[in-house]
C-alpha cells in the first residue's frame, strides 16, 4: 500500500504495480490457477517483470527494497525465488503490527535467544547458558548431529553457531562495508519512526552492490 501512495512512481506506473503486486499476493505454488501459465521454476524474474512493463527504478525497488537482493543477478535466475521473497515480506508486514516486516532487537542481540527461549520452553524444549568448550559433533559424512559440552551430548538435525565455534569450516561469501552517511536533508517518512532501514541500490551508486 505504502508503495503505491508514493511519489516515486507515476499513476500509470503504480497502475502496472499494483498489477504485479496482485499476482505476487495471489500465487501460490500448488495452485496452477494462480500462476497465470507461467512457470517460475523456468521464467526468469526479468521475464515475469518484463511481462508487467515496469520501469527501471521500480523493478530496484522491488528486487532490492521488498526482496532484498545485494545485486542484479536474480534478473536472470528463476522468478520462484524472488517471488517467495516478495511474499515472505508482505505475510512478515502483515504478522509484525509496528509498520515494519523485521524482528528488531532493542536491547541487544540478546534478545533474540531469549524469545526463542520462551518458545522452546512452550514446547517441551530445554534452554542452556554459559555452557562450557560447546564442541560440535560430525558423523562419518561431514554433517552435524549435535553438541557436546562437559561430557554430556545434545543430539539434533541441525546447529546455528557463531562462526568462531567452527573456524575450519567457515567460507567466505561475501563481505560487509561499513559507512556514516551525512545527509544534507530529513529522510522522508521517518519522522515517527522508531528504527529505520535505508538501501541504497547499486545501480544508482554505480557498485557492485548495494548500501
Amino acid at each position: 500500500v505504502e508503495a503505491l501512495k508514493s511519489n516515486l512512481m507515476g499513476l500509470f506506473e503504480k497502475r502496472r504495480a499494483r498489477k504485479f503486486f496482485i499476482y505476487v499476493q495471489d500465487y501460490e505454488e500448488d495452485d496452477a490457477k494462480s500462476h497465470e501459465g507461467l512457470d517460475l521454476h523456468k521464467v526468469t524474474t526479468r521475464e515475469l517483470i518484463s511481462k508487467y512493463g515496469l520501469e527501471d527504478d521500480t523493478v530496484d525497488f522491488i528486487g532490492h527494497a521488498l526482496a532484498l537482493h545485494r545485486d542484479d543477478n536474480y534478473l536472470d535466475e528463476p522468478a520462484i525465488d524472488t517471488v517467495k521473497r516478495m511474499k515472505l515480506y508482505a505475510e512478515s508486514l502483515a504478522r509484525f503490527q509496528g509498520g515494519s516486516p523485521y524482528i528488531y532487537p532493542l536491547y541487544g542481540l540478546g534478545e533474540l535467544p531469549q524469545a526463542f527461549a520462551r518458545l522452546s520452553a512452550v514446547y517441551g524444549g530445554t534452554y542452556m547458558l554459559n555452557k562450557p568448550e560447546c564442541k560440535v559433533e560430525f558423523d562419518e559424512s561431514g554433517k552435524a548431529f549435535g553438541v557436546t559440552s562437559e561430557g554430556e551430548t545434545a543430539k539434533c538435525k541441525k546447529v546455528v553457531c557463531d562462526p568462531s565455534y567452527l573456524p575450519d569450516k567457515v567460507k567466505k561469501v561475501g563481505r560487509v562495508a561499513r559507512a556514516i552517511c551525512i545527509m544534507k536533508h530529513p529522510i522522508p517518512d521517518t519522522k515517527d519512526s522508531h528504527s529505520v532501514q535505508i538501501i541504497l541500490p547499486k545501480k544508482q551508486l554505480k557498485r557492485k552492490s548495494d548500501m
